[in-house]
């Protein structure tokens, strides 16, 4: 196929129409405004419903009203926005409603800076709403994986009964990369004979409902959940491995520092030190069970964390992963400050001294 040039968030936007996407509510915010922007001129025109919402509150509550009427729904924002739509995120997840959320994280905490980030990983794997509630949520590195991902997600979605978010620091949805236009396979989804879309000749009335008042049954709806979480993490977890057969030192990232950690491994690689990048691409399911047979791995000294966050969010997931098997240090950054191709070298260095 050709390449075509195309800008991420516009890629976002023509992606998901591509997908089926019928309904897009949302509201603008920086870095993620040409999504809506886009949608707004082009949806429509594909027949879909396009709709700025008042807020981001109303644009999640859309969100659900469509998606329960067996609509392909799909908001995005950054993310202050996406901390506003948490409440209804978990209604979503309660009421087992499939939508595609897209985050184009920036700088926090609070309104925090425009420029990207990758603050909102705690927010998008632990869930920033109340109770106990997953949604699948899909790292992309460059415009052709979000492009890719934003299109799979909605199957996904479908799959499963569940938001799925897909999550990019500002950066990816600013730049301009060469893409292709990929067909996604599809999947053998079943029929959405739960919406409420009128009774079409059944004898009963579809109800989408995340309220049990009866503490047994919220009991066992939390159970049935479980099941269900439990077989995305069976089938949909996600990551790649570069250079980690032989690695001393395995360097773990996402999204746009996964992809300066590539530059770094070239570097370090050409000077004789054996580095290597696990990358989650899953951040939830994360990639547990993989990374922990790495960190066994006997040539596996340590491993350096990288992300654009002050103290580290998937640290948390990378030591309990790794189990105490090897050491695990950090590098990273905040408030829109990349880690860089050089500070990933010396680290390296530096690290591969104290483990020898």
């Amino acid at each position: 196929m050709e390449k075509e040039l195309w800008k991420g968030n516009e890629a976002i936007a023509e992606a998901a129409i591509r997908a089926g996407c019928n309904c897009f509510f949302g509201y603008p915010i920086t870095p993620q405004s040409e999504v809506p922007e886009y949608m707004s001129v082009h949806l429509p025109e594909a027949g879909g419903v396009f709709v700025q919402s008042e807020s981001e509150v109303a644009a999640i509550n859309m969100v659900y009203g469509a998606a329960g009427a067996g609509m392909r729904a799909m908001t995005s924002s950054s993310s202050p926005g996406i901390s506003l739509k948490q409440e209804g995120i978990s209604y979503l997840a309660g009421a087992e409603l499939p939508c595609v959320i897209v985050n184009c994280m920036r700088g926090g905490p609070g309104l925090g800076t425009i420029q990207p980030s990758q603050g909102d990983y705690f927010q998008a794997t632990r869930g920033g709403g109340n109770g106990d509630y997953r949604t699948v949520v899909l790292a992309p590195s460059n415009v052709q994986e979000t492009v890719d991902f934003v299109q799979q997600a909605f199957d996904i979605a479908d799959q499963y009964r569940n938001p799925v978010m897909v999550v990019c620091d500002g950066l990816i949805g600013q730049m301009m990369e060469p893409i292709e236009w990929h067909p996604v396979p599809k999947r053998n989804l079943p029929p959405k004979d739960w919406a409420a879309c009128g009774r079409r000749d059944r004898d009963h009335h579809n109800v989408i409902n995340s309220l049990y008042m009866d503490p047994e049954e919220c009991d066992r709806h939390n159970l049935h959940l479980e099941e269900k979480y439990a077989q995305i993490q069976a089938n949909e977890t996600r990551w790649e491995a570069v250079h980690c057969d032989d690695a001393e030192i395995v360097i773990t990232a996402y999204g746009t520092p996964a992809r300066i950690a590539l530059t770094a491994l070239e570097t370090l690689r050409a000077e004789g030190i054996k580095v290597g990048l696990f990358r989650p691409i899953t951040l939830w399911p994360f990639p547990e069970k993989a990374l922990h047979e790495l960190a066994g791995a006997a040539h596996v000294r340590a491993f350096l964390d990288v992300e654009m966050s002050s103290s580290g969010q998937m640290l948390d997931d990378v030591r309990l992963a790794v189990e105490g098997q090897k050491p695990v240090h950090y590098l990273g950054h905040a408030g829109g400050v990349m880690p860089t191709v050089e500070e990933m070298v010396e680290s390296v260095k530096r690290l591969e001294k104290e483990v020898k």
